[in-house]
């Protein structure tokens, strides 16, 4: 992960996100006409109108307690933060990776972004900021380890699913063998100069790893997070309906949501296709399929958007009006890596200035 570390330069203006905010306008709309031009998708046009009301409700109520999730798992990694200022800054990751191209890879960044304008040292924040992603990827992994095991158990008999259980299974256990594999790398070659982004990623795997054995009440973010979000697109699916069963639902949604990695704003259009053709290929009807993937992204791009536009302007309001300081460079040895120091409140000194203000 790259992070901007220039604390002085200065925050996006309001005309500048209003400008970003035009390209997933203009792609949404384009959606929309597609759906409502082609002969063949004017059924997913009719869909959408048929939708079930209470059913879409739901999925916008599940979409900000998935939202709320992220704010709980954020204080768990941030809790020398400010409350406040925590949950402004969450929001705005949130909203950051619903509208930048990358998704939480780009939300992390700008949270980085903003903690460094803030005065937090930068291997602090990134110690912090990969043990939140690492620990959110491994509820990601568990789910598709559950969701793979549980279609095996639903429909014993047959290699077709035991083929579409089987390769998420074993993609999630080599991704969490390998990630977990980095600390001890770095560990077993103390001697050796790695790169200090890769100690603190290191750090980062650490701290995440630990954050399991010590457990707190706000791991239930975690699960929260990514149990809400899934929740919203059954719920739209339940709107067309055709509910799905959980496996191919929680299947489909983890193997279709690798499509946000294609960097287009949004991810509209790449988003709604590695989704539907994903949960096609677990079962869905193809039609509702469609419709209930794009009310579903349209639900899961505005609701954090616009919670991410209020927390972005509060947290700037906090910001402003204090210049920050800049701590001086931090030494990290392999060797000292078990433990992940705690960074004081001091090493936040604008946000604490503002809290207190």
């Amino acid at each position: 992960m790259t992070f901007d570390t220039n604390p002085d330069r200065s925050p996006p203006t309001s005309a500048r996100i209003a400008r970003r905010l035009v390209a997933p306008v203009i792609l949404s709309a384009a959606i929309g006409s597609l759906v409502l031009a082609v002969p063949p998708l004017r059924g997913v046009a009719s869909e959408i109108a048929h939708l079930h009301p209470v059913w879409v409700l739901a999925a916008i109520a599940f979409e900000i307690g998935s939202c709320l999730g992220f704010v709980v798992i954020f204080r768990l990694f941030f809790d020398e933060v400010p409350a406040g200022a925590a949950r402004e800054l969450a929001l705005t990751e949130q909203g950051s990776g619903a509208l930048l191209p990358g998704g939480g890879v780009g939300a992390l960044a700008i949270g980085a972004w903003l903690l460094r304008r803030a005065g937090m040292l930068t291997s602090s924040i990134i110690d912090r900021s990969s043990a939140l992603f690492f620990l959110t990827s491994a509820v990601n992994v568990a789910a598709l380890l559950g969701g793979g095991a549980l279609l095996i158990v639903r429909e014993p008999v047959g290699g077709y699913d035991l083929l579409r259980a089987g390769i998420p299974i074993f993609g999630g256990l080599a991704a969490a063998a390998a990630v977990l594999a980095i600390p001890t790398v770095l560990r077993r070659s103390p001697h050796r100069r790695w790169p200090s982004w890769l100690v603190d990623l290191a750090s980062g795997i650490v701290r995440a790893r630990r954050s399991l054995l010590a457990p707190s009440w706000r791991l239930l973010g975690a699960a929260g997070y990514l149990g809400f979000d899934i929740a919203a697109l059954g719920a739209t699916f339940a709107a067309t309906g055709h509910p799905l069963p959980l496996a191919p639902l929680v299947l489909g949604y983890l193997i279709g949501y690798l499509a946000n990695l294609i960097p287009v704003p949004g991810g509209f259009g790449v988003l709604e296709g590695g989704l539907a053709g994903t949960l096609i290929a677990y079962g869905a009807p193809g039609t509702q399929a469609a419709a209930a993937v794009i009310v579903y992204h349209a639900i899961a791009f505005w609701i954090p958007s616009l919670g991410g536009l209020a927390g972005y302007a509060l947290l700037r309001r906090r910001l402003g009006g204090y210049a920050p300081q800049r701590p001086a460079p931090s030494k990290r040895s392999v060797a000292s890596s078990g433990t992940p120091p705690k960074y004081a409140s001091s090493t936040c000194p604008k946000i604490g200035l503002a809290e207190s203000a």
